[in-house]
């Protein structure tokens, strides 16, 4: 499929300039075949030019033609978003991050900039209905938002209700799931 637009956060800044309240975010940003650090840079600078308005949904995506296109194996799907997504939450931290992968080069003591406007780039996970997804984004004490692309909403409650059951026994605290559908 064709994708119209490259650089969403470079439209979403020219969007910020004519805008005050909304909210700027991508329907998706594929972590797996992104380099979190830059990911992270991209929306962090989005967040500074619009008074921190920006969010993030990253998830692995349901279509795979960046994957070759950057270099990455489709073997390697679910290795390359875990530990992306790694990657991505230290880095939300906004302190200096040590960090070693397979897919990336390391960091050592490294900071990242701009730092954003609240402390933290407000981020959540797309997901199509994995409930290995709905464990991961608990795990990781991130929101889900759920793709639901045609049918009944309703047959997405099971993994709502999966998702609060994981979040109860869960160290992180997440008081919602999802920001947008109640179930």
């Amino acid at each position: 499929p064709d994708y119209s637009v490259s650089s969403p956060e470079t439209v979403l800044a020219a969007i910020s300039a004519v805008t005050k309240q909304v909210k700027l975010a991508t329907a998706v940003t594929v972590l797996s075949s992104d380099d979190p650090v830059r990911v992270y840079e991209r929306f962090a600078t989005l967040d500074a030019l619009s008074n921190g308005r920006a969010q993030v949904m990253l998830g692995r995506g349901s279509f795979t033609e960046s994957f070759p296109l950057f270099g990455y194996d489709l073997t390697d799907y679910d290795d390359l978003f875990n530990e992306k997504l790694g990657l991505y939450d230290a880095l939300r931290n906004e302190k200096a991050v040590t960090w070693s992968g397979k897919f990336r080069a390391a960091l050592k003591n490294q900071e990242v900039y701009p730092k954003t406007e609240n402390g933290k780039l407000e981020t959540y996970i797309g997901i199509g209905g994995s409930p290995e997804s709905v464990i991961r984004a608990v795990n990781f004490g991130y929101k889900v938002i759920i793709a639901i692309i045609g049918g009944q909403a309703s047959r997405f409650k099971p993994y709502i209700e999966l998702y609060h059951a994981a979040a109860k026994d869960s160290a992180n605290r997440i008081s919602d799931c999802c920001p947008f559908p109640r179930f």
